[in-house]
């Protein structure tokens, strides 16, 4: 048997489509991959997995690639769940951690869905990628289609971190700056496909960008002993991550794996620069309103709408988690507490989880003894623009007072 894929399954009404051919959305929604998990039960035990190089790859069995085929992989690890004491102890938490994704190849979370996603397209026989981005896809987009000889074109708003555009730039991606936001970058890739012929890789609008995220979920049950943690925040624009490992967790559990019957609550967390999962949560509603207005120096969260908005929706509500948005005003601030209390240089977005944290703990929602994971999804030297220094300079000609040094 070369894959454990028995079918792939519409997000929206469940209408099933044969694995092995080239696929985008189901009535403009998402599409589930679907394994045989009692054919992967008898293949295989968790203990298997530690016995393999730390690789993404290394959970062939819950991914799509056929055994045989090779992946395109810049060598994507585990990424290390770091205890964070001192910062927890500022929010009033015993057991905070921080999975750090910002170790991944690209410097962000990207790094998993695009592995899986080009593997999978140069296996179908794809040769032309395009992707609209908000700043870190499009540039691992680039990488990964480097590595695999492939056309890429990426389409990002003229406001994406530069570093983002250089990197795409220098993976030899065609990169085009747009004059709006990640949807009307998402238009124009939807409007060209049939001109250029390339393949839209647009976030859940093709099936295997979400099983590349989905190995998050299972490497903190690995990293976990299978326990897992009461809650996990983690901040979504177009939400495969927070999606991703929710299918984990209900694969996992499928499995028998689990050694708990609790799963962790999902907190999505947003800026309330653009928070549309957050305002359709509190509305009760399944699908969510484009943001009017979107902006966010978490460039990552400035996503007004999103394809996969009832599956966020759906996860969280199922885990009996919740929505909340994080404060504009307090990101920077957020950043350099955590880089200066556990010397881990967070993003952004990340920044947006630790405002939202301090909210929940406040309100009572997230209680001081529980074990909470928050998602670093990229390393903060991809965000030159969000911090503005003036540092105090030296003259070198002057006397230098050391004393006044520490004040």
């Amino acid at each position: 048997m070369n894959t454990f894929v028995t079918h792939l399954e519409s997000a929206i009404d469940g209408t099933a489509f044969p694995p092995g051919h080239v696929y985008n959305v189901h009535k403009d929604r998402p599409l589930w991959v679907r394994y045989d998990l009692n054919q992967v039960r008898k293949a295989i035990t968790p203990s298997s997995f530690q016995e393999r190089s730390p690789s993404l790859w290394r959970y062939r069995e819950l991914l799509p690639l056929p055994f045989d085929v090779e992946p395109v992989t810049l060598g994507e690890g585990m990424t290390p769940l770091l205890p964070c004491r001192r910062l927890g102890r500022a929010l009033g938490l015993a057991n905070l951690s921080i999975k750090d994704e910002s170790q991944l190849p690209t410097g962000s979370f990207k790094s998993r869905g695009m592995t899986a996603a080009v593997s999978m397209a140069q296996h179908l026989g794809l040769k032309r990628l395009a992707i609209p981005t908000a700043g870190n896809a499009g540039g691992a987009l680039a990488a990964y289609a480097a590595r695999a000889g492939m056309e890429a074109f990426v389409f990002m708003p003229r406001d994406t971190p530069v570093i983002n555009q250089f990197e795409a730039y220098l993976a030899g991606a065609r990169v085009f700056l747009v004059n709006g936001l990640i949807n009307d970058c998402g238009r124009i890739v939807r409007e060209g496909t049939a001109k250029m012929g390339w393949f839209d890789m647009s976030t859940l609008k093709e099936p295997y960008r979400l099983e590349g995220k989905k190995t998050m979920g299972l490497e903190i049950a690995e990293q976990t002993n299978y326990r897992l943690p009461d809650v996990i925040l983690y901040p979504t624009g177009g939400g495969t991550g927070l999606i991703g490992m929710w299918k984990a967790f209900q694969e996992l559990r499928e499995l028998a794996w689990l050694r708990t019957e609790r799963l962790p609550r999902l907190v999505s967390c947003q800026s309330d620069g653009c928070a549309p999962i957050v305002r359709a949560f509190a509305k009760g509603e399944r699908f969510a309103e484009m943001f009017p207005n979107a902006h966010t120096v978490a460039s990552g969260l400035r996503v007004p709408a999103a394809v996969g908005d009832f599956m966020m929706l759906d996860a969280i509500r199922a885990s009996s988690g919740t929505a909340v948005a994080g404060r504009e005003e307090r990101i920077v601030h957020w950043m350099r507490e955590a880089f200066r209390l556990e010397g881990i240089s967070v993003c952004p977005e990340t920044a947006v989880c630790l405002d939202c944290l301090e909210n929940l703990r406040q309100t009572g929602v997230v209680r001081p003894d529980e074990d909470i994971i928050v998602f670093n999804t990229g390393a903060v030297q991809k965000y030159p623009e969000t911090v503005k220094l003036s540092l105090p300079e030296l003259d070198k000609n002057q006397p230098i007072d050391y004393a006044g040094l520490a004040t």
